[in-house]
């Protein structure tokens, strides 16, 4: 089914919060993605609950606000905004009795009439034309991002995670296995594992150098394997899917309405220790090597705001095979892609330091990713695995092709360094093989297309803390 377009997606429309104007703004009004929040100086402020909000420019749009004054009333939008204020018990929450336990996964359960319904609904209020009284009624209910603190925008029940990048799947491979780099399962199955959804983290959280059992490579036949901090710690550029309404157990998703069942999406780095990787993935595959810490972008980007910026899903080789029927729909083969550009930074202790800006070590695009979102989440449930609402989905690493004069397109410090043969230099001569204490990783995605507005999925950001002494 082609995403459908209406007055939301008007590139000429502004809006009367001014900064959601601006050329480089991640948050126009065209965009109006979901988040979480709190006030920054909660302990002292009266109003100091967690929130739903909108982001609008560098404002947070309170929902709950907007509910309070009557302005979420009408009959297609009210079970929305319900959801947004009133804490579900259903939820799978780690502490189901507090009644400050918001998250957007109420939102997210009731599928996507209600989402489309509360954004028309939200793109009216804020726009230029909208009414004076409805205009001061809203500006009571913004506040700067500045002054909020960003939380996890649902309760992850489960987490998985999936290998859908061609390319960064033959850059690793050709260092393990030169002339074998894609196993054969790859064109044909959407590969993933079940990783650890209690070590999801907001942007912004440090993250501690993971401790765990490495060996010397050179310590053949006799492993002689060490327990100690990582050497060899490494983000991924990866792009996460949240589940809308999911299915019951027993049950599958087709194909043809698997986006049906998708909210929205994220910015998700997949930290991974290589080293620990490198011991223990054989036979059962990621462990203790990536369990540790996975952050998230705090907004999420609605699948009816990356209506413009759908495209046709990737072009398979010729004489690959095409996808098992289960897998394949016209629809899906058209407009199953998505032009999400993507670009990773650091910034080292040192630099920040002299004041330096993050240098950017690559760009990638999502469209390269030879498997769909909705390839991947009908694969998920094709054997009868229940999703739920608020589950989260990630690509795996999004690599693309190298084009001459660009930065390379690889998403991950194992492939850009050759796994450490070829370190990146940094504006200060230090040099990375993989990250150091102190260094902060940063990801950035945003789509633009002729025609339509430029929005922007935020940051994702982390710094490295040294490991914990055990």
């Amino acid at each position: 089914m082609k995403p459908a377009l209406d007055e939301t997606h008007d590139p000429i429309t502004r809006s009367w919060v001014e900064s959601a104007n601006l050329g480089d703004s991640d948050f126009p009004i065209q965009n109006l993605p979901f988040g979480v929040f709190r006030r920054r100086d909660a302990s002292s402020h009266a109003d100091s609950e967690t929130k739903v909000g909108i982001a609008i420019g560098d404002s947070i749009l309170d929902v709950a606000g907007l509910r309070s004054e009557g302005l979420l009333a009408d009959a297609s939008v009210v079970a929305a905004a319900d959801a947004c204020v009133f804490y579900s018990p259903n939820q799978h929450s780690p502490n189901p009795d507090s009644p400050s336990s918001i998250s957007l996964n109420a939102l997210m359960a009731l599928g996507a009439g209600s989402r489309r319904a509360l954004r028309r609904r939200l793109h009216a209020i804020l726009r230029n034309g909208a009414s004076p009284s409805d205009r001061k009624a809203v500006s009571r209910h913004l506040l700067p991002q500045a002054e909020t603190e960003m939380l996890l925008p649902a309760v992850v029940g489960d987490y998985t995670d999936f290998y859908a990048s061609i390319f960064h799947a033959t850059n690793v491979g050709k260092l393990f296995r030169p002339d074998n780099p894609l196993l054969p399962n790859y064109k044909y199955i959407p590969i993933g594992y079940h990783g650890r959804a209690s070590s999801l983290v907001v942007s912004a959280t440090p993250v501690h150098r993971p401790s765990g059992q490495t060996r010397d490579a050179n310590a053949d036949p006799v492993p002689d394997p060490r327990f100690g901090p990582t050497k060899a710690l490494d983000y991924e550029l990866e792009v996460g899917f949240f589940v809308s309404t999911g299915n019951r157990l027993g049950e599958s998703i087709p194909i043809a309405q698997a986006e049906e069942h998708i909210f929205g999406i994220c910015l998700v780095n997949d930290w991974s220790a290589r080293d620990i990787q490198a011991w223990e993935y054989q036979p059962l595959g990621p462990f203790l090597a990536k369990s540790f810490s996975t952050s998230l972008s705090p907004w999420v980007v609605t699948m009816e705001a990356l209506a413009p910026f759908r495209i046709a899903a990737f072009t398979r080789a010729e004489g690959d095979p095409a996808p098992l029927p289960y897998l394949f729909d016209a629809g899906n083969r058209e407009h199953g892609g998505l032009n999400l550009a993507l670009e990773v930074s650091l910034q080292s202790a040192r630099m920040r330091e002299t004041g330096m800006a993050p240098e950017i070590l690559s760009r990638s695009n999502f469209r390269d990713l030879y498997w769909t979102m909705a390839q991947m989440l009908t694969h998920h449930a094709s054997n009868g695995c229940n999703l739920r609402a608020g589950d989260l989905l990630a690509s795996g690493t999004v690599s693309g092709p190298d084009v001459s004069g660009q930065k390379p397109a690889r998403g991950c410090l194992l492939e850009l360094t050759t796994r450490g043969q070829n370190p990146v230099t940094l504006p200060t001569g230090e040099q990375r093989k993989f990250l150091e204490d102190g260094d902060e990783v940063i990801l950035r995605g945003f789509c633009e297309t002729d025609g339509f507005r430029r929005i922007g999925l935020g940051t994702c950001c982390g710094t490295v803390l040294p490991a914990l002494t055990i």
